[in-house]
């Protein structure tokens, strides 16, 4: 007579304690590596598209000037001493000269559009330049970029004036997430051309 044949007990399903745990372990790891660059690259992100904005709305004021025929200017100012926040606004030549700041004073050259928060994109994004040394100039990255305090650099009245003819006052405005990114906004004044670029502290290198 045949012995009786006899299955083995099929293992339980599901993970025993210490496979969890050992599993837990393993995706804390991978989330403690992960999470610093996904951060920094969120930073990044906001203020290249902070800077981008600010960027458009150049572009804009220059097609307008070449559309219309005209000078129109975007002017820069600080909200008050010691405030960080700046504001926007955009003015027509009245009287032929160009757009002026006396002549903004005096109502000579009319307000168009503003003034606006330039802050009001992302309110973790600020005119200035990221903690720690200097940026390199991106005009000469072989010396570094002096007045750290000055994140708007378009001559003494901070107007980006756009010609008939596209043409432009040259200059940058500087933007920070305050930890480790700056984005600047050039403008080229021959061209008109606006560009925006990144700096990396690590690798101290615009691009």
């Amino acid at each position: 007579m045949s012995r009786p044949i006899y299955a083995r007990p099929a293992r339980a399903a599901g993970f025993t304690l210490l496979e969890l745990l050992a599993v837990m372990g393993i995706l804390g790891v991978l989330l403690a590596l992960s999470v610093p660059p996904l951060i920094r690259t969120s930073a990044r992100l906001r203020v290249s598209l902070a800077a981008h904005e600010v960027a458009a709305a150049l572009r804009q004021t220059r097609m307008r000037a070449v559309l219309e025929n005209a000078h129109v200017a975007v002017r820069f100012t600080h909200v008050g001493r010691g405030d960080d926040r700046v504001l926007w606004a955009i003015y027509a030549d009245g009287d032929g000269d160009g757009v002026r700041t006396r002549d903004i004073r005096t109502g000579q050259d009319p307000l168009l559009d503003g003034p606006r928060l330039l802050r009001r994109f992302d309110t973790s994004v600020r005119p200035g330049f990221a903690d720690g040394p200097n940026p390199r100039d991106p005009a000469d990255p072989k010396r570094r970029l002096s007045r750290p305090h000055d994140p708007l650099r378009f001559g003494r009245s901070d107007l980006v004036s756009f010609g008939p003819l596209g043409t432009s006052t040259s200059g940058s405005l500087y933007l920070t997430d305050g930890g480790h990114w700056t984005a600047a906004v050039r403008v080229y004044g021959a061209t008109g051309k606006i560009r925006v670029i990144v700096y990396d502290p690590d690798t101290e290198t615009w691009r």
